[in-house]
This record gives structure tokens, C-alpha cells and sequence, in this order.
């Protein structure tokens, strides 16, 4: 049944079977890390975190169908009022957030009792609208009034209005936008302009944030930054030193799924830190599996923008792969301590809620390209 289904599917198989494989890897991983959760908070019922996760896995493949069933052509004429609503949410839980870990990225939603990470919609909203401006404004795409102020406007503001409480996500989205400009033809000495802009917005933020630190947490940034680079804060390198024996325990083929110890230590051992577990459980080679799935992932959208006959479908398939592919490079690299701790989850494998179904809606849009490329 599961083999007729999919053969009914259309677009590209690989992505489609890049999707699946990631969904499996996270009720895997995810069941393994949140183990000592489970004891903690649930009696240690086990399954009841691997039941939530199939929950929203299910939940996140059904929007996933539903914005592939969709022409990706509508997202075109939905990018202005997406982008606008986006705005006004993010404006709402600035001043009106869930205060969750001391950051205010969340809002509740009424009826359900579920919080909504308002940055998730923001992303795949500015993306949307960038792709949209960028197709459109390929016969003048140099002109600096025309085209590029209508793009450079929208990316500072979005940007700016995620970074107070989720800075990490601010700068994904900024340089996603950044190389899809790039790709996009608009001229170097503008995308140059747009870096220095940048730069001044998060000057002004870090100044804000002295004044008003229960808005903007420019403090800790600058510890995160700061214990990342003098190793100073034992608690910060307690995290990296846990995910390094996790890593070192797993060595080429991995303790064995479940048989992770490092998971009862290491804290968001299911979110932030979840790579660090598969790399214990299933070795180096598991390791490299996952970065192959997301790098095939982008590929294959490189592959849409060569086929595609229209540029906001090419602009979009490209910009949605890769702010999830460096999301994902992003999240590793904080679990080798690469990079100062993040926040950024695993896309489509560390638990979650609406990251999981804001992810599962950009690989649907992308499939929706896919599948009118091939009926083209």
C-alpha cells in the first residue's frame, strides 16, 4: 500500500525519500534522547515522547501535502499578505510573548493551549516574498530604487524584529536572503551595502538592549559569545564537553540505538544537541548519513533551479533548501563547538513542534515546484 502511494506521488522521488528518511531518523533519535525526560517528567513512560513526536511528524506531512497539492504559483500572490502578517506577529510577541527560557519567541495560541515560535512563519515568509521581488525585478534587477530597495527594506525589518529574542535565527534568515540575492543577480556593490546595514541594525540592537535587557538580550549574547571564545563559563563547556564524549564514544559505527549514556547528561539532548546522539548511537557513519540527507536535499533544489521555466519558482525552491540546509550545518556545528551555542534545532529531526511543521511546509513548497517542473 505504503509502495502504491508513494508511486502515486509526483516530483522528485529523491526528495520525497530525503523526507522520509529524515522523519525516520528523528522518532528513532528522538525516542533514545528523551529517555531520562521521560523518568523525569512522565513516570518514565517512554513512549509518550516518541508518540508526541509521531504526532507531530503526522501533523507536519499533512500540511506538508497540502502545500504540495497547492500551485506553487499562489505562494507568488500570498507573499505580500504572508509577509505582512508575519510582521504583525512578530511585532505581538515582542511585547506580548510567552516568556519561555527568558526569551519571549513564542505566543500561545488560543483554544489549544499550544505555543507558536512566531520566527518559523517569519522565515518561510520573507523567503517567499524575496524569491517573489527577485523574479520579478529581473529586467531592471540592478536598478537600486526599483529593485533593490523594495527587498533590502523587508529583510532589515523581518530580521530585526526576530533578533531580540532569537538572534541565531536572525542571522540564518539574514544571510539566506543575502545568497539568494547573490543568486539572484542583484549587483555585489548593493548585497555590500546590505551587510553594512546589517551590521548597523545589530549595533543599534546591542545599544537598545542595555536599556531595556527584558527585551533584547544583547547580555547574553554577549556571555555565549564570550564563553565560547575564553572557555571562562564551565557550565557552557560542561554542554560541549558532554557532546564531545558523546561524539567520542560513538566512533565510526556507534554504540547501538538507544544505548546512548551521554543523553541522561547533556542537556536538550533531543533539540540543540541531538546530533551529538546520533553521531554516539550510530557512529561517525550515521553521522555522515544525516549531513548527506540534507546536502542531497539541496542539491536536488539546485538541480529545480536548473529545470525550473519560471524564476520565482527556481528562486523559491532554493531559498527555502537552503535556510534549512544551513540550519542544519549550524546545529552540527554546535555539537563539534564550532560555533557559539545557538538554539537552532535539527530540521525535521530534534523534537519539536511548529519548527517541525514550518519545516515540513518549506520541503512541501519545494515539492510543489518539483512537480509542476515535471508537468512543464
Amino acid at each position: 500500500m505504503l509502495s502504491r502511494l508513494f508511486g502515486q506521488l509526483k516530483g522528485d522521488r529523491i526528495i520525497w525519500t530525503v523526507t522520509l528518511l529524515l522523519a525516520i531518523f528523528s522518532l528513532l533519535t528522538v525516542y533514545s534522547a528523551t529517555g531520562i525526560l521521560a523518568f523525569r517528567h512522565r513516570s518514565g513512560n517512554t513512549e509518550f515522547y516518541l508518540m508526541k513526536q509521531f504526532g507531530m511528524l503526522s501533523l507536519g506531512f499533512m500540511v506538508l501535502y497540502t502545500c504540495y497539492a497547492m500551485h506553487y504559483k499562489r505562494y507568488n500572490t500570498l507573499a505580500p499578505y504572508l509577509l505582512a502578517g508575519a510582521g504583525i506577529l512578530l511585532l505581538y510577541t515582542f511585547f506580548f510573548g510567552v516568556n519561555i527560557n527568558n526569551a519571549r519567541r513564542w505566543i500561545q495560541i488560543p483554544i489549544v493551549g499550544m505555543t507558536f515560535q512566531t520566527s518559523d512563519l517569519a522565515k518561510i515568509a520573507l523567503i517567499i516574498y524575496v524569491a517573489r521581488a527577485l523574479s520579478a525585478k529581473q529586467s531592471y534587477i540592478k536598478d537600486y530604487k526599483e529593485a533593490f530597495l523594495p527587498i533590502i527594506v523587508p529583510v532589515l525589518v523581518i530580521c530585526a524584529l526576530i533578533a531580540p529574542a532569537d538572534l541565531s535565527s536572525a542571522i540564518l534568515l539574514f544571510f539566506t536572503c543575502i545568497m539568494l540575492m547573490f543568486m539572484g543577480r542583484v549587483d555585489e556593490k548593493y548585497i555590500g551595502l546590505l551587510l553594512i546595514l546589517g551590521i548597523v541594525v545589530f549595533a543599534l540592537l546591542i545599544m537598545i538592549g542595555k536599556a531595556f535587557p527584558d527585551f533584547i538580550r544583547s547580555e547574553t549574547w554577549a556571555n555565549r559569545l564570550g564563553a565560547f571564545v575564553n572557555a571562562d563559563d564551565r557550565s557552557y563547556m560542561l554542554h560541549v564537553d558532554e557532546s564531545k564524549i558523546a561524539i567520542t564514544r560513538g566512533g565510526v559505527f556507534g554504540v547501538g540505538p538507544g544505548n546512548s549514556l551521554v543523553r541522561s547528561y547533556l542537556p536538550h539532548s533531543y533539540s540543540d544537541f541531538i546530533f551529538s546522539i546520533i553521531i554516539e548511537e550510530y557512529g561517525l557513519l550515521g553521522g555522515f548519513a544525516v549531513i548527506s540527507l540534507y546536502l542531497t536535499l539541496f542539491i536536488r533544489c539546485v538541480r529545480l533551479v536548473t529545470r525550473s521555466p519560471k524564476a520565482f519558482g527556481a528562486m523559491l525552491a532554493l531559498g527555502l533548501s537552503l535556510i534549512l540546509t544551513l540550519q542544519a550545518l549550524a546545529n552540527m556545528a554546535v555539537a563539534v563547538h564550532l560555533v557559539p551555542v545557538t538554539g537552532l534545532t535539527l530540521p525535521l529531526i530534534s523534537m519539536g513542534g511548529t519548527s517541525t511543521i514550518f519545516t515540513c511546509i518549506a520541503i512541501g513548497m519545494i515539492l510543489s515546484v518539483s512537480k509542476h517542473i515535471e508537468s512543464s
